[in-house]
């Protein structure tokens, strides 16, 4: 096989393993080994990677916390011709990890991006689901903050799609819990370690999950969770789903009967009808 020439004024986006080093391409190695430099979010675990490969490097930190200082230092080497690599810590950069700056930075000086293929843990998790694969959504990390992570999760309510987050182990339970109160009862699979040795596909559902011991998950994350759109359901706001708790609570039903019946009847998350009753109870008669 003849090997890949690089081109010059190029910056080459490169996917390295979620875990199982052995996963590495020729094509990767190749590339590693013939470019200048190498833009890394962390060196030593690239170091791990290039130390398995045989390959000596420059190094080039490029991290979110520094990625716009960084992009004009390596605009400047691309347009005095040198070959670049970008890698991420795992997977593809870009891909919830730094390097959207310095794509767009590099295209706007009409510079060369060349994508090399490799790993990502996004269809390893949905191929190893269980469920359906036909078509899919992937979120990434949901946000860190309960409130936004709840107004994010209502937003993906109605996607008929399997949806795809990944989240980190110490936010797993609240994570969970929260995508239990927005879509109720569905099929999740928690896919963690991914072509590492404690590879493990967790297939459960939201609700057994909600009494799962904190922590009891460790590292690397992907969720993947069943979508949900059925035909003829209509999603409520929260003026609609006061009006039928109304409704419920003048027919006589105490508030918790109110909230269960509505929940039943408009196929709602019984604990979002209940943070709804509890944030506008003021407007209940």
């Amino acid at each position: 096989m003849t090997k890949e020439k690089l081109k010059s004024k190029t910056l080459y986006i490169v996917a390295t393993p979620i875990g199982n080093l052995n996963e590495v391409s020729k094509r990767t190695f190749d590339v590693l080994s013939e470019v200048d430099l190498i833009a890394c979010e962390d060196t030593r675990v690239t170091n791990k990677l290039l130390k398995h490969l045989g390959i000596k490097k420059s190094l080039l930190v490029c991290h979110e916390h520094n990625e716009h200082a960084t992009s004009e230092r390596i605009i400047e080497l691309l347009l005095d011709n040198y070959k670049i690599a970008l890698v991420s810590d795992a997977g593809y950069p870009l891909i919830s990890d730094p390097g959207n700056k310095l794509v767009s930075s590099v295209l706007e000086n009409g510079i060369e991006i060349v994508v090399i293929n490799g790993p990502s843990a996004i269809l390893p998790a949905l191929i190893g689901s269980g469920l359906v694969t036909n078509h899919f959504y992937f979120h990434g990390f949901l946000s860190s903050k309960q409130s936004d992570r709840l107004s994010e999760l209502r937003k993906l309510y109605q996607k008929e799609e399997v949806l795809i987050f990944y989240e980190a182990p110490h936010r797993l339970h609240k994570t969970v819990q929260d995508l239990y109160e927005i879509f109720g009862d569905r099929k999740m699979t928690i896919a963690r370690e991914l072509t590492k040795m404690h590879e493990e596909y967790i297939r459960t559902s939201l609700e057994d999950c909600l009494n799962m011991e904190p922590g009891k998950y460790k590292g690397e994350l992907v969720l993947v969770v069943d979508g949900y759109a059925p035909e003829n359901v209509k999603v409520l706001n929260d003026k609609e789903i006061l009006h039928y708790l109304n409704q419920n609570i003048k027919q006589g039903f105490s508030f918790k009967d109110a909230i269960k019946n509505v929940a039943t009847i408009h196929n709602l998350p019984k604990n979002m009808v209940y943070r709804i009753y509890i944030k506008h109870k003021d407007l209940i008669n």
